[in-house]
């Protein structure tokens, strides 16, 4: 079994399965990357949404845009590292946002390491 399918939510598979916007196949891609970035991540639905989680929320997405995929880091100014694709938002909150698949291509592998690295910072806390 895929480490992305051990952490899978079947809550999380009930709200895609509901779930009525385009970006619906770019939403179960970006969850595919994040799921198998780290064995140690986890998602739920909170905020009615899907949201990832290890030791606290790391992320949960925004469901209404229809023309890109957003995930809400919400406290990504505390990710060590230095991440280009995450936008401030506020003083503790990041925003990454995802155009199409070609976007998610060349993010994929700063997604994984901003997923690694909340991981860690959790566990030196």
């Amino acid at each position: 079994m895929a480490r992305s399918e051990m952490n899978r939510s079947p809550a999380v598979d009930k709200w895609l399965n509901a779930f009525r916007n385009p970006q619906r196949p770019l939403v179960e891609a970006v969850r595919e990357v994040v799921l198998s970035a780290d064995e140690r991540i986890t998602e739920t639905i909170k905020w009615r949404t899907p949201t990832f989680t290890y030791k606290g929320e790391l992320a949960s997405f925004f469901t209404h845009p229809t023309s890109y995929t957003c995930l809400l880091f919400h406290e990504g100014e505390a990710i060590p590292g230095h991440f280009p694709s995450l936008i401030e938002e506020s003083t503790q909150a990041r925003t990454l946002r995802i155009r199409d698949v070609a976007d998610l291509d060349a993010k994929r592998e700063e997604i994984k390491t901003i997923v690694r690295a909340w991981c860690d910072l959790q566990d030196a806390a």
